[in-house]
């Protein structure tokens, strides 16, 4: 019997006063699957995202995690739901130091209460001890733990890419959605990206739903592709179908692509 959808998208779209920034979005991502949401610029993408992790309230459809109607829900519950991203422009707490940066992911997990936090009572410093070596462990898969002492702004662009993955597993998704994760990345760097979400993703046993430009990283990593265009779907499927696919030729180039034209 095949496993129930992780993720499923019906029809669901938002719109800001009269105009429809997305419409009639679709989508499925099955458990542990790696999926590519790809568009031209202002195609909707990252209104999407902020759709699927509560940022936005849709204005119609349904959008459904584990089964489960979570339309409506906060940021923050979303999160405890099983949903973390990160952002098109980083998002660290820069004045906090490597450590502390996910070490605050953590924190909406503690097993501690206020009332021990204030009183200093032993399951306090039990809970910031346990904090403490899991955010260490999580910083050594990235190749960070040299950097924990040091302040999230210092570290060069690259790792603070890396910091900010960190610091989403850290809230133990089982779904995680990376924007534009390449962006300001040379060439080694996105190569070196491309193999950490191939890595993370099986051993975390995540689903990884990604925006990207980079149709490298993307047609190198993804199973399935969606593809945005004007706030709707355009199309889906592999990397090679949506490769040599008509329309999306056209809503990159800005032409009409005939289907002989697409083939060569």
């Amino acid at each position: 019997m095949a496993n129930k959808p992780l993720l499923e998208v019906k029809n669901a779209g938002i719109q800001f006063g009269g105009l429809k920034a997305v419409q009639n979005l679709n989508m499925v991502l099955n458990q542990g699957e790696l999926v590519g949401l790809i568009g031209p610029n202002g195609a909707g993408k990252t209104t999407s995202f902020n759709l699927l992790t509560g940022v936005y309230e849709p204005t119609e459809g349904d959008i459904l995690f584990a089964g489960e109607r979570i339309n409506g829900l906060a940021p923050y519950k979303v999160t405890r739901k099983g949903i973390s991203r990160t952002f098109q422009n980083i998002r660290l707490f820069n004045d906090l130091s490597v450590l502390d940066n996910v070490k605050v992911a953590y924190h909406s997990l503690a097993k501690h209460s206020i009332l021990s936090s204030v009183l200093r009572l032993p399951s306090h410093f039990k809970g910031e001890q346990e904090m403490e070596e899991k955010s260490i462990e999580f910083l050594k898969i990235f190749s960070l733990d040299k950097y924990k002492d040091e302040l999230a702004k210092n570290l060069p662009y690259g790792q603070q890419r890396r910091l900010e993955i960190a610091r989403a597993l850290a809230a133990g998704p089982q779904l995680l959605l990376l924007d534009e994760p390449a962006a300001g990345m040379n060439p080694q760097e996105t190569k070196d990206l491309m193999d950490l979400i191939a890595f993370i993703r099986n051993k975390f046993d995540l689903t990884i739903l990604l925006i990207e430009h980079d149709m490298n990283l993307v047609m190198g990593v993804c199973e399935r592709i969606y593809v945005l265009d004007h706030g709707q779907l355009l199309a889906e499927g592999s990397p090679e179908v949506i490769r040599n696919h008509p329309k999306v030729i056209e809503a990159y180039l800005g032409e009409e692509v005939h289907d002989d034209d697409a083939k060569n």
